[in-house]
């Protein structure tokens, strides 16, 4: 978390994201709601998750009783979601001197999916339609008065939002005029009213990202030419002409994270690249010069893409620097920042932490810390005094002591790669009980990862004696370029050797009952589990798809407008269905071609409104199976999209989940 950064994401375009506009009509649901399993079908899977367990499934997926606090600019204000009865996540501010609380933003239907302070007396939030990521930003008074749309454009996409700091005004890109393409706003958060800055007119070769500086000024962007190839603009502040700065493979990484306002140098820039290496490292640029000034920081394992810079009070500088390794890392580099990263070093010990919210001038931070085995703590600190005081505990309930250790692994694929990953361990497996798995492939594929940490899902299965296994197969990120280009094309193919390799490599620990395997993911992980279930039968003794794609060919045709642009590089991730062979591929790891191959129980879950994976993926395997003979069953909500948001659906997922499990693991 950025200790001082005003920027916020409403929604990142990139390539791991394949969206569509979603399919709902006020007079017919989405798919094919015949499919759709009796709520006597999903009851009696409940039913199979019989135990005498400690922990029930609300105890790890019911929201916190609050969550996401956060200090306002000036430090007088704190905010913060509170659940009510009926699990609505309303936002609360409270004046800390006072001790006054006023409900300020209220949940009805649709969920808030992310809000935060615009200035000492105003928030944003940002809120879709049941799941479809049309996403609208929100911006009301801290007592709830005063609330504006501020994008209220019907059937428009959200990229990206920046705060003009000191100002009334973000700057936010959509595509209100082209929605196969992004052009920068700016808006008055107070009035609503809205000015465009610059026009994206080149359909075939657009500007894919904008680059202001701390004043809302642009300049630079980047054009992605024809599909592949990433140009950077800048701006020559003398001349006011945007000159050509670097062009790069799309495989390549050069991308600017912001200013380095602490520099009289007004054209240095700390940027990410890995042009001339295989790791990403964080450099400091001149883009006027075209010319690297000096490494900042550079891991050999890992990609470094992440540093926190203060605020005006401290002049712009550098605090640290982050990364995912084994574990989350943080790399203290200010004065400032090294006091308070010892300090909590020295309280939280090996637990990760973080900076949540801060106020202006970096007296008051809100830290968060967790652990594989801790859900999270929120703590005051205070920079002064240096002194923590504990404000929240998000999980109570959740003990320490009774929770799993997630425990990094690291193996050899089958062809001579290291792949890395993780295995969540109950207590049975360490004392030398041979337990069933969930190996649960992560989704996009490309550039995620899984990572170390506190993961309700693993804990969730450890507490009915299941370990968990997760496998950063070839295509993750985060551990350099050649290791992610290694899975393009291989998707369906050498990806599922190394989660099969990874499974081997478990049970030869002696952890695992062989007999007692299951596969489950979500999206790419759907997927994955589709393929396990295909690729080796024998493996698996069952599988849940939730929102997986069944077939590359639909899910291709169902990109919206706004991913036409990316099209070549999807070819080059996947499979390019243009060309003959390739297209022979697709349709080999397509599982809806292959469910003669699939022998094993499988339960599929899907959101209606899904823009990603449409539901006509989840349709497509389950009748396919059925017209077999396979009976599947099949949950879909009609106010979700992809993956369940609302507490009551997350909850009946989960049951039914492990009801499945229990069922075909006593078989």
């Amino acid at each position: 978390m950025n200790l001082n950064s005003r920027i916020f994401c409403v929604t990142q375009v990139v390539i791991t994201s394949f969206m569509m506009n979603a399919q709902t009509t006020e007079n017919k649901l989405p798919g094919d709601p015949t499919l759709v399993s009796s709520k006597a079908t999903i009851e009696k899977l409940i039913s199979f998750d019989k135990g005498n367990f400690k922990y029930k499934v609300e105890d790890y997926f019911a929201r916190p009783k609050a969550s996401q606090f956060k200090i306002s600019p000036d430090g007088q204000y704190l905010s913060y979601k509170e659940k009510d009865k009926d699990s609505k996540n309303h936002v609360y501010v409270k004046d800390l001197k006072s001790g006054a609380v006023t409900k300020a933003l209220v949940e009805k239907d649709d969920l808030i999916r992310s809000y935060g302070w615009l200035d000492k007396k105003r928030l944003f939030y940002t809120q879709d339609k049941g799941g479809n990521e049309n996403i609208h930003l929100y911006a009301a008074d801290i007592d709830g008065k005063n609330l504006k749309d501020l994008t209220p454009y019907e059937g428009i996409t959200l990229n990206s939002v920046r705060l003009i700091k000191d100002t009334e005004f973000v700057i936010v890109t959509m595509n209100k005029n082209n929605k196969q393409i992004f052009e920068p706003y700016r808006i008055n958060f107070n009035t609503g009213e809205t000015t465009q800055l610059y026009e994206n007119k080149d359909v075939k070769s657009p500007i894919d990202d904008y680059l202001f500086d701390r004043e809302g000024n642009l300049r630079g962007y980047t054009i992605l030419e024809n599909g592949l190839t990433t140009k950077l603009y800048y701006k020559d502040l003398q001349t006011g002409k945007f000159n050509l700065v670097k062009a790069t493979d799309w495989k390549d990484t050069f991308s600017v994270i912001g200013f380095n306002d602490n520099s009289k140098n007004k054209d240095e820039v700390y940027l990410v690249t890995n042009i001339d290496s295989d790791k990403s490292r964080i450099v400091l640029y001149d883009l006027k010069k075209n010319a690297i000034i000096k490494e900042v920081y550079s891991n050999p394992t890992f990609d470094v893409y992440s540093i926190s810079q203060a605020g005006k009070s401290r002049n712009y500088e550098l605090d640290y620097i982050s990364y995912n390794g084994i574990k989350s890392e943080t790399i203290p580099v200010s004065k400032f920042y090294k006091e308070i990263h010892d300090k909590l070093t020295s309280e939280f010990g090996d637990k990760q932490f973080g900076i949540a919210s801060s106020d202006d001038k970096n007296e008051k931070l809100l830290v968060i810390v967790d652990s594989d085995k801790l859900y999270g703590k929120y703590y005051e600190y205070d920079t002064k005094s240096k002194t923590t005081k504990l404000l929240f505990d998000l999980m109570p309930q959740l003990k320490e002591e009774d929770m799993a250790e997630m425990r990094p692994i690291e193996f050899k694929s089958r062809d001579g790669l290291t792949i890395h990953g993780y295995i969540t361990l109950p207590k049975a497996a360490l004392k030398g009980e041979k337990v069933p798995l969930i190996v649960n492939p992560h989704g996009g594929p490309q550039g995620i990862r899984d990572d170390w940490g506190f993961n309700p899902e693993t804990q969730l299965f450890a507490s009915r004696g299941y370990a968990t296994l997760q496998v950063n197969f070839r295509i993750s990120g985060g551990y350099g370029k050649e290791f992610q280009k290694s899975g393009y094309k291989q998707i369906g193919r050498k990806a599922m050797d190394d989660v099969e390799d990874g499974v081997k490599y478990a049970i030869e620990q002696g952890w695992i009952d062989k007999n007692k395997v299951a596969i489950y993911g979500g999206s790419h992980g759907g997927y994955a589990t589709l393929m396990g279930l295909i690729k080796t039968p024998d493996l698996y003794s069952c599988g849940v798809d939730y929102v997986g794609v069944s077939n590359i060919f639909t899910f291709f045709d169902s990109f919206p407008e706004y991913w036409k642009p990316y099209k070549e590089m999807v070819k080059q991730i996947w499979y390019d269905l243009d060309n003959p062979k390739e297209a022979e591929i697709a349709k080999e790891v397509s599982p809806v071609f292959q469910i003669d191959k699939i022998k094993k129980p499988l339960f599929v879950v899907q959101g209606a409104n899904d823009p990603r994976v449409n539901i006509n993926e989840s349709d497509q395997i389950v009748k396919a199976l059925r017209s077999k003979g396979f009976e599947v069953p099949y949950m879909v909500k009609y106010d979700e999209g992809h993956g369940f948001g609302k507490e009551p659906n997350r909850i009946e997922f989960y049951k039914a989940m492990l009801g499945f499990f229990a069922e075909n693991f006593n078989k």
